[in-house]
């Protein structure tokens, strides 16, 4: 017997949701609700130097005032440090993770990807060190992603061993995200595909810990018309509270959705009708598309 479907959307509170924000919550919702799914919010609230006091309120009533209401509880990745410090802990008694004391500039002249240096030293270990997971050698993460089709990731050249622990102490995104994917029995993950090379990461993450692999898909991201993703760095305008039908039906039709005869439906039942007709295959394979009409909110 198939798991049930557990989707969940999990916005960071650096600040307001925008349409690409809209779209991505909206497609993973949609897909939830079509399965006959469910659909939780996680709030990625990881990272206080980076987070705008208020976001985490402000995106909770733009998605309930944009009818996509969540099952259960939020969970706050903030009051979960101590389980990822744990994880972290259990990762470096196997062996599996070591202390790393490279700085950010040494990582950029290298071009991105580590070279394992901390690896082979000894003793490294102690304040201001992060933490590294040992990508094993020859490492490939395969998988069959829902809009972009087969992946394969090479993750000991592509990304090399990567950061668990941040050197502030803060837990890192790839670490917190695949932990509350299995806390949470998340089975699908629906998200932009800026995301995309991280999924290797996490699938293998997951294996260490012993946990399945949700089923990913990433649906192209939203750009301004200079072709820059929309987000809160590039100043994207926060979502209006009103009217909300206009900000999802043109989010819906980003996505492939016909609303025809839809016409006059306020959120709830506009996203009802929007669920029946929901088709993976309609939404668009490419890895960004301009935001047409979206920008005037």
């Amino acid at each position: 017997m198939p798991a049930p479907y557990i989707g969940r959307f999990a916005p960071s509170p650096t600040g307001p949701l925008h349409f690409g924000s809209l779209v991505a919550a909206l497609a993973s919702y949609l897909d939830a609700r079509a399965c006959g799914g469910r659909w939780l919010v996680r709030m990625e609230d990881i990272d206080p130097p980076r987070e705008m006091p208020g976001a985490a309120d402000l995106i909770l009533r733009q998605l309930e005032r944009h009818g996509l209401c969540w099952d259960g509880e939020v969970l706050y990745q903030g009051a979960r440090f101590a389980i990822y410090d744990q994880v972290i802990e259990t990762l470096l008694d196997r062996g599996l993770a070591y202390f790393c004391d490279c700085s950010r500039q040494r990582i950029q002249a290298l071009g991105g990807r580590y070279d394992g240096r901390c690896r082979r030293r000894a003793g490294v270990a102690g304040n201001g060190c992060g933490v590294r997971l040992a990508v094993p050698e020859g490492a490939v993460m395969a998988f069959d992603d829902l809009f972009q089709g087969r992946q394969e990731q090479h993750l000991d050249r592509e990304s090399g061993d990567f950061i668990i622990r941040r050197r502030d102490g803060l837990p890192a995104y790839q670490l917190a995200v695949t932990v509350d994917d299995a806390f949470q029995r998340v089975s699908h993950v629906v998200r932009g595909s800026d995301l995309l090379d991280s999924t290797g990461r996490q699938i293998l993450l997951l294996e260490m810990l012993g946990e399945k692999s949700p089923v990913y898909g990433h649906i192209p991201v939203a750009t301004n018309p200079d072709g820059c993703k929309l987000s809160k760095q590039n100043l994207a305008p926060s979502l209006d509270l009103s009217p909300p039908d206009d900000n999802l039906r043109r989010a819906l039709a980003w996505l492939g959705v016909d609303c025809q005869g839809l016409d006059g439906l306020a959120p709830p039942a506009l996203l009802a009708g929007a669920a029946g007709r929901w088709r993976r295959s309609a939404v668009d394979r490419c890895q960004a598309r301009p935001a047409v009409g979206s920008l005037d909110n």
